[in-house]
């Protein structure tokens, strides 16, 4: 899959959909299908700890097809900032995810981020980027 390609498919409403189906994620705010660009905003609804979740992300920063930031603009984080990188290496695309956030809730919550939330968002991502880069594999 070729960086453009993949850097598309990361900014995919629709590819994110489909890759966080077992958490219910849908799309209902903002930019709701297609392709999500600089400034633009989702709010996305999710079940995660058999909790219902709201956040609403921005597209803050964007080189294409090099790097995108999206960053919470209301959420269940104190901050959440998600930076997508990509490059090409003569194997095909890199590409990088880079996140950093932190709890509410003070030291309850630097507790759960240590015990939990970080391995919790990891697997989050390697589910994602499995799904987006899926079709390259196949072919």
């Amino acid at each position: 899959m070729g960086m453009t390609e993949l850097f598309d498919r990361s900014r995919s409403i629709d590819a994110h959909k489909q890759s966080m189906a077992n958490s219910r994620e849908e799309a209902i705010g903002g930019v709701t299908s297609g392709l999500i660009s600089l400034g633009q905003e989702v709010t996305w609804r999710a079940w995660h700890f058999g909790l219902p979740i709201r956040m609403t992300s921005r597209i803050t920063e964007m080189q294409a097809p090099r790097y995108f930031v999206d960053e919470q603009v209301r959420g269940p984080f104190l901050r959440f900032r998600h930076v997508h990188e990509f490059s090409e290496v003569p194997a095909g695309t890199v590409m990088v995810d880079r996140i950093d956030f932190a709890a509410p809730f003070g030291l309850l919550g630097r507790l759960a981020e240590k015990l939990f939330l970080a391995r919790y968002l990891r697997k989050l991502i390697d589910t994602r980027n499995l799904h987006l880069t899926a079709g390259a594999r196949a072919s």
